[in-house]
């Protein structure tokens, strides 16, 4: 009798056991954000300082959702080129995007995740946020050293109806490699013919003039400590630290101010589907409205993958920002990627990276 006893005992503990696998398997197939990826307790990240707000918020909004700790270091888009190249991260941000024959040569994919716009910004008394006008000519000029002074003949000539001082400009830029940099040198390369020749685009170049500061957050805090200085920063950073943006004068002729509605016109002109490796410049693009100093910031991974857990993680993090993202990125005045984009991104994963041999995104 007792044998009979234990054996239903027994019986029952491996059905109770198999009742409770198939019930486990179903949570992990109907809850959203659950699977082996889940396992997965941090994913990091280094680069752009441009989109760092936006991934900030992110990485603590997904944490809620998932339990996934995303930690992000804003160390400039070189420096997060040369951490995803030493694979010290699981994944690097870059504001200018890498060639094709980069991106092949090293074993790495990129693909745009946010778009927004890099803004002049200054410290002037007695001049209000959004009314100073730069022309593309006097903008290269000041960063030339060729403009040294705020009452300038040519500077209010562009602004009658302002009483600017008798103030030397104090000149701000970046000290590090920067993707930020990148955007504003190569927007001065197609407006300046004297700037292309004499000083080129890049994340890092021998400034003629200036000081400078580490990061968007380093060249607010100059800014917004030197009166009569000017820099450029990420609009997230310039609307943050309260600082003085003005407004440029585009291709189109028009004086435009930084909006999410002017960087949306310019990057409606983005044909992404011709783009090869997803490489896309947004800087004077045409329109009335369009912001000319506009461009995207590029996630860089490997398309072999070490851990398919941690990628599929990562790429479940990359895809909830595409999918539930896009309030949080319009708040803080980014420009979200448009959903066919989304869609031509997660079919490359689907391709293109891989663990092993197989498919990391199914």
């Amino acid at each position: 009798m007792r044998g009979q006893i234990l054996e239903r005992e027994l019986s029952f503990g491996s059905l109770g056991s198999f009742v409770l696998a198939v019930l486990t398997c179903l949570l992990m197939t109907m809850l959203p954000g659950l699977s082996n990826a889940a396992e997965v307790e941090n994913v990091n990240g280094a680069g752009a300082s441009f989109p760092y707000p936006i991934y900030a918020k992110w990485a603590t909004k997904y944490h809620q959702y998932s339990g996934l700790k995303l930690s992000y270091q804003s160390i400039g888009s070189g420096g997060g080129i040369a951490q995803i190249k030493a694979k010290t991260v699981d994944f690097g941000a870059s504001d200018e995007p890498l060639k094709s024959e980069e991106l092949e040569k090293d074993g790495l994919l990129q693909f745009p995740l946010i778009m927004g716009g890099v803004v002049p910004v200054i410290n002037l008394e007695n001049v209000y946020k959004g009314k100073l006008k730069l022309t593309p000519e006097l903008l290269a000029d000041i960063y030339l050293g060729k403009i040294k002074n705020w009452n300038d003949r040519r500077i209010m000539a562009v602004n009658p109806d302002l009483r600017l001082p008798d103030q030397e400009i104090t000149v701000v830029h970046r000290a590090d490699g920067s993707g930020t940099t990148w955007i504003f040198t190569n927007y001065l390369t197609k407006i300046s013919t004297e700037w292309k020749e004499k000083i080129g685009g890049g994340k890092s170049v021998s400034w003629p003039t200036g000081v400078g500061g580490k990061g968007n957050e380093g060249v607010s805090a100059l800014v917004k400590k030197t009166q009569g200085s000017i820099g450029y920063v990420e609009y997230a950073y310039a609307l943050r630290e309260r600082l003085k943006y003005v407004q440029i004068q585009n291709s189109a002729g028009k004086f435009v101010a930084p909006t999410i509605e002017s960087f949306q016109a310019a990057a409606a002109n983005a044909d992404w589907e011709k783009a090869p490796g997803f490489y896309m410049v947004l800087t004077d693009q045409p329109g009335d409205k369009s912001w000319p100093i506009t461009g995207a910031s590029y996630i860089l991974v490997y398309r072999d993958q070490p851990d398919p857990s941690k990628a599929e993680a990562m790429l479940k993090f990359f895809d909830w920002c595409f999918k539930s993202g896009s309030e949080q990125a319009v708040e803080l005045h980014y420009v979200p990627m448009p959903t066919k984009v989304c869609n031509l991104v997660k079919s490359l994963w689907a391709k293109e990276i891989t663990s092993g041999g197989q498919p990391v995104w199914k």
